[in-house]
């Protein structure tokens, strides 16, 4: 393990009307405590998931791809400076330079455009990425490689909603390369997903940013899981739904 807790100091924070200040469960989750190598982070879009890993990720010192959000438009100070009020407890020797990124899949594009710019001069690079461009693999593939290949260096990845460009048995495929690599005990992942399959990952610590604070669940409990099962177990009443709101909209014409 990389990181053993997470303190969030929201006796400090600067404002409680902005974003990600505003948001309830940051002003009532003092402290996480990390049991495993995998940590997953589950909850509704806009819970903070996101908005912690990337906080994490700065105070740690690591690579956050694609830079600052900034909007021209209702511009938010705030909005990237959560890391300013976390602080993390390490198991690291003090002067190592930190391993690891924080991975969000909207900017794996550039990111394997930049890597074929880099072989112009350094042709070798494509070894430590199965040898050839992502590029020139299938985008579930390309992901694959990359997970597989870069992530065999010792660090701290924190990966958003890596399951976007995974389709389920590559899912599963991915389960596999992250079981291979903390086995040997060369990364602990930090994991904001939505994903049932990878949710499944043996031994996880899954923490819900449903819960007000921030609570451990079990699989089970967690809603992705609950809602794929109903809907698979009996999808009528769903599609029952928009048969219904169809039939609302025509009488409405």
């Amino acid at each position: 393990m990389f990181i053993e807790s997470v303190v969030i100091h929201n006796n400090n924070f600067p404002k409680r009307d902005l974003y990600p200040f505003n948001l309830r469960v940051f002003w009532e989750t003092d402290r996480l405590d990390f049991t495993a190598n995998v940590i997953f982070f589950v909850g509704e879009n806009g819970t903070g998931k996101s908005t912690l890993l990337e906080a994490i990720a700065r105070n740690y010192g690591l690579t956050v791809w694609g830079g600052e959000k900034t909007h021209i438009i209702h511009h938010n100070p705030y909005e990237t400076r959560l890391h300013n009020f976390v602080s993390l407890k390490t198991i690291q020797p003090r002067g190592i330079i930190p391993k690891g990124f924080l991975f969000r899949s909207e900017n794996f594009f550039n990111y394997a455009a930049n890597l074929d710019d880099m072989t112009t001069t350094d042709p070798d690079i494509l070894k430590y990425y199965g040898g050839l461009s992502l590029h020139q693999q299938s985008h579930g593939q390309a992901f694959l490689s990359f997970f597989e290949n870069r992530c065999r260096i010792k660090g701290l990845y924190l990966l958003d909603e890596p399951e976007a460009a995974l389709s389920p048995p590559n899912q599963l495929a991915f389960l596999k390369i992250l079981q291979m690599i903390t086995e040997k005990g060369k990364g602990q992942f930090i994991i904001s997903t939505h994903s049932p399959i990878i949710l499944s990952f043996p031994d996880a610590q899954i923490l819900s940013f449903d819960c007000i604070p921030i609570k451990e669940i079990a699989y089970e409990a967690t809603h992705s899981y609950r809602f794929y099962k109903s809907f698979m177990d009996d999808r009528a009443p769903y599609l029952q739904e928009f048969k219904a709101a169809g039939e609302c909209n025509n009488k409405e014409d």
